[in-house]
């Protein structure tokens, strides 16, 4: 069983990865389900969207999985467990046919660990502890084995909820709540260790999820206490400075996840109170979102976190009442038309795409 302190993170600590790799042209999605301590994998149909859950599926996994990233080699991928007595890393070997097999023994981490995270090379992997205030960094050698930094892990003097990595490699963002504001601080990285830089004000006293734009030059925070989404720009420093207009008001209840598409064209934001998903196009120069026509959409209830495939042709929500299941959506232009829901049991509350 979680520790009742994960608990409280469940709502917003979202973590989704999306890796492109030429594994014989097949995509497969995995989704981590804390609850029945799983790992759950489908093979996702390119041309439709579809997913169908491998027969070998769900894989039992360390207690509490509950985030999981792929290298971008596509050979292997690795699922946090801060399930009571747990507390540590798994290593899995990804097979030719989208099935996974754990590799050597499991990785100890700090107290908690509920965030993954990882350079574009793939070559640190950056764990967030949810109870120890810290970020354990482990270097990755070429069979996917851990290897701790040399200081690690780091304190921040944040109690995390959300990171994300700059595509350039460069920077390390994590939103926490403060003393008195919410705020997204700033880390550069220097061969895996974080160091702090600054930190930016939120407009919310406990901000949620993180999103990137691919070009590195803009940075989005859900505020689900207050309903809005902060823009910043990233300057070559790796300073956020709020956009012109920020905060913008969402209009809709709890946004806690959102993810820009991979062209950087479109932001698409989980609002787990009104449970739908809005729609954004991105204002190239400003990186202002402006919403879509037919925005929201609606989901199934409670959305919790959301993810792009690669290719930006297929939209992954994970719900966490009704049916707690992957609702599937394609896009086009920024609308999206569901496809289906697939029931895994329990809440999920990553996934990580393997195309």
């Amino acid at each position: 069983m979680l520790q009742k302190a994960l608990v409280l993170f469940l709502v917003v600590a979202s973590v989704a990865s999306v890796v492109s790799c030429g594994k014989t042209g097949s995509h497969y999605v995995y989704a981590t389900i804390p609850a029945a301590s799983q790992l759950a994998v489908f093979r996702e149909d390119p041309f439709s969207g579809v997913l169908t859950q491998l027969s070998s599926s769900p894989y039992t996994v360390g207690n509490g999985a509950y985030s999981v990233v792929i290298h971008p080699s596509g050979k292997s991928l690795y699922v946090a467990n801060p399930g009571q007595g747990e507390d540590d890393i798994s290593l899995f070997t990804i097979n030719s046919d989208g099935s996974v097999t754990e590799s050597g023994s499991r990785t100890p981490v700090g107290a908690q660990p509920f965030l993954l995270a990882m350079d574009p090379g793939g070559n640190f992997l950056y764990v967030a502890n949810a109870v120890s205030n810290n970020i354990s960094v482990f270097s990755i050698a070429s069979g996917g084995s851990l290897s701790a930094v040399a200081g690690s892990p780091f304190s921040i003097n944040l109690s995390p909820k959300s990171m994300q990595i700059a595509p350039s490699g460069k920077f390390l963002f994590v939103s926490a709540p403060s003393a008195r504001n919410g705020v997204v601080a700033t880390f550069s990285l220097n061969s895996g260790v974080p160091t702090f830089i600054s930190e930016a004000i939120t407009a919310d006293n406990n901000p949620a999820g993180l999103a990137i734009a691919p070009s590195g030059g803009f940075l989005y925070t859900a505020n689900a206490t207050v309903s809005s989404i902060s823009i910043y720009s990233i300057d070559s420093t790796g300073v956020l400075v709020p956009v012109a207009g920020s905060p913008l008001a969402d209009t809709f209840q709890s946004p806690v996840s959102l993810v820009v598409d991979p062209t950087g064209t479109y932001l698409y934001v989980a609002n787990q109170g009104s449970n739908n998903i809005s729609s954004y196009t991105i204002t190239s120069s400003t990186g202002f979102p402006v919403p879509v026509t037919d925005s929201p959409f609606g989901s199934e209830g409670g959305p919790s976190f959301v993810v792009t495939d690669t290719n930006g042709k297929y939209l992954f929500v994970g719900n966490q009442t009704g049916s707690a299941g992957i609702q599937a959506f394609g896009v086009a232009g920024g609308s999206l038309n569901s496809i289906a829901t697939y029931n895994v049991g329990n809440t999920p509350t990553s996934i990580a795409v393997l195309q």
